[in-house]
């Protein structure tokens, strides 16, 4: 196979089909009306690390619900913990109310507090009476640790940046790879970064879209599998086996589907099942948090009476959004490697991109091209 100098192609590009759902026009979590992803990437510098000061090789990634006030709109969410290994905000809240109220940020461990701090004020700026005539605000953050290739401890990323994701948020095709939150993060002892897919369902299941976005930064090289196939084992020595092998995801699940907070949790939780179908094992030090949410019934924060309205999906009828969620989250972090292109980062570590020949090589070895 042939690439063109500077295109890496996502997985679906190369003729590996994951899964028998249809994707959304875009393959992406923004496939689900309204949603909209934004980043701002940081890389500075490069050489000896100077805690504080450099390299940097880290990001912030924004995923708005839907365009409007998201306080005042809220949408129906839940969160899935796999494993809490992790330092994320705003959970919760969520859990308690059923509600999300703020954009999804996902940045590094160490940056947390002030991309928190960021977001609050984002909102606050958005919103007068909070804090004043009603209650305060529920900001949801999450993160991986990039401290193989980033400065960690210089907790670069700042208010302007964290602004600058939010408002540059916009739907249609997402940028994935070494890119926003992404630009540190390893996959498999590969480069990782930001991936994402969508599934559709056939019109006779409702024609519901699933979108998912994924901040992989997770597993051992030897256990990555690839719609079933062992790539890890018989690429075990290419390029080394950097990044540690441990890590974290943050799963964003997306759908337009009529699901209460409970059903989204219900939802989340098969995310997971995705998450495995690459090769992991959900190790000790693993992070793994899955947020879901529908855009479908919105939640108005100055109701109009004491009564909600809205449609909620049958129990029954959920099967096919197991199956769309378990497969989009599966090509999702596919993606996000095969996307994300080499990154040297402090102490001149470096992170290998995944090499996209040798994959279609051992698929077709497989007998699955």
């Amino acid at each position: 196979m042939i690439l063109l100098k500077g295109w890496r192609p996502r997985v679906r590009e190369v003729g590996i089909t994951i899964g028998s759902l249809q994707t959304g026009r875009n393959n992406a979590i923004t496939d689900v009306e309204g949603v909209r992803v934004g980043h701002t990437t940081l890389i500075q510098g490069h050489g000896r690390l100077e805690p504080g000061k450099g390299p940097v090789r880290t990001g912030v990634t924004a995923v708005l619900p839907h365009p409007g006030n998201l306080f005042r709109e809220k949408v129906q969410a839940n969160v899935f913990v796999l494993n809490g290994f992790g330092k994320s905000v705003g959970l919760m809240q969520i859990w308690e109310t059923g509600t999300l109220e703020t954009p999804i940020l996902l940045t590094n461990t160490l940056n947390v507090g002030l991309v928190m701090d960021a977001l609050t004020e984002y909102m606050l700026e958005q919103n007068e009476d909070i804090g004043v005539t009603t209650g305060s605000v529920n900001p949801v953050v999450a993160e991986c640790n990039d401290s193989y290739l980033n400065d960690i401890r210089g907790r670069h990323v700042k208010r302007e940046h964290v602004f600058e994701a939010i408002k540059s948020a916009k739907d249609g095709e997402v940028e994935e790879g070494a890119v926003g939150a992404g630009t540190g993060m390893s996959a498999f002892d590969f480069k990782g970064g930001i991936g994402t897919s969508s599934r559709v369902l056939p019109k006779d299941e409702g024609g519901y879209t699933v979108g998912v976005l994924v901040l992989s930064n997770f597993g051992s090289r030897e256990d990555l599998r690839i719609d079933g196939v062992p790539i890890g084992r018989e690429l075990k020595g290419f390029h080394g086996e950097g990044g540690g092998g441990a890590g974290s995801i943050i799963t964003v699940v997306a759908t337009d589907a009529p699901l209460d907070a409970r059903q989204l949790g219900r939802l989340a939780k098969r995310a997971a099942n995705g998450i495995a179908r690459t090769g992991s094992y959900t190790s000790h030090g693993s992070g793994d948090v899955i947020f879901a949410f529908s855009t479908r019934n919105r939640i108005p924060h100055y109701p109009q009476g004491a009564v909600l309205q809205g449609e909620v999906l049958s129990e029954t009828a959920m099967d096919p959004l197991f199956r769309a969620v378990v497969e989009a989250t599966e090509e999702a972090i596919i993606n996000s490697m095969f996307k994300a292109r080499t990154v040297v980062g402090r102490d001149d570590h470096v992170l290998f991109e995944i090499s996209i020949e040798k994959v279609v090589n051992v698929m077709q070895k497989y007998g699955r091209l």
